[in-house]
């Protein structure tokens, strides 16, 4: 809940700060005058605290449980706190109010669908997830490219060269394309799943990675429980899911 009431107060934060710029409506205005761009006080305020978040998801990956996608989220983890670090002490942070805007637009959506499943309201799980997942797809797939990495690799060359620094940046921001596209791989497959089978299913990234067998015979123990059940829920990390997917 607390993660929902973030990405959604982020998210209308950074549209509302963000509508009233000039380079949100032309993506070139991101490099007038480079570096010598004023930092605005909303764009102080924007980027301390997106930086403070993720700080505290870096290190709360490592007390929460161990999934099957923690070396990406790590890796995801470092590369936006690098970007968003980087582009703040090299004064790129017209166009870093975009990326993390743009990456905030669909993040609400997986929080609300996994509220909806705790709660056991299926259906409305279902389309949460569905929205989440066309939100995800394009915004990181078409949106991001499109418009993210065509102003940092091209318009940028353009009007003011290829600096040192400007390798690096880009570097960064190609391994949140590939992680992008690992992303979308994954839930294309559990919304391919979900129209085939009627529902959404378990998040194939939510398995939890045993280091006994011990365990491993405890989680299967605790599936062979649940596919007896007759009301269909079990048990996970003090919640109770409905077992069709769980937290991420």
């Amino acid at each position: 809940m607390w993660r929902f009431t973030f990405y959604l107060y982020i998210f209308s934060y950074g549209v509302r700060f963000l509508w009233s710029t000039p380079w949100f409506w032309d993506t070139r205005q991101c490099w007038y005058n480079y570096p010598y761009q004023p930092l605005t006080s909303g764009v102080y305020y924007y980027y301390i605290t997106e930086l403070a978040f993720y700080w505290s998801l870096m290190f709360s990956q490592f007390t929460d449980i161990k999934r099957k996608d923690f070396l990406i989220m790590f890796i995801h983890h470092l590369a936006t706190v690098g970007l968003i670090s980087f582009s703040y002490v090299n004064n790129m942070v017209r166009v870093g109010t975009l990326v993390m805007c743009l990456h905030d637009a669909s993040d609400f959506l997986l929080e609300a669908a996994k509220l909806t499943n705790y709660a056991k309201y299926q259906r409305m799980c279902d389309a949460f997830f569905m929205f989440f997942a066309m939100v995800f797809v394009t915004t990181r797939l078409v949106i991001y490219p499109l418009w993210i990495l065509n102003t940092t690799l091209l318009e940028s060359w353009e009007l003011i060269g290829p600096y040192p620094s400007w390798w690096l940046f880009n570097g960064l921001l190609l391994v949140l394309q590939v992680l992008h596209v690992i992303w979308s791989y994954l839930i294309i497959r559990i919304a391919y799943k979900a129209i085939m089978r009627g529902k959404v299913l378990k998040d194939d990234r939510s398995d939890v990675e045993s280091s006994s067998e011990d365990e491993d015979a405890a989680l299967n123990g605790t599936k062979a429980i649940h596919n007896m059940s007759s009301n269909g829920a079990n048990r996970v990390n003090g919640h109770a899911a409905s077992g069709q997917w769980v937290e991420e």
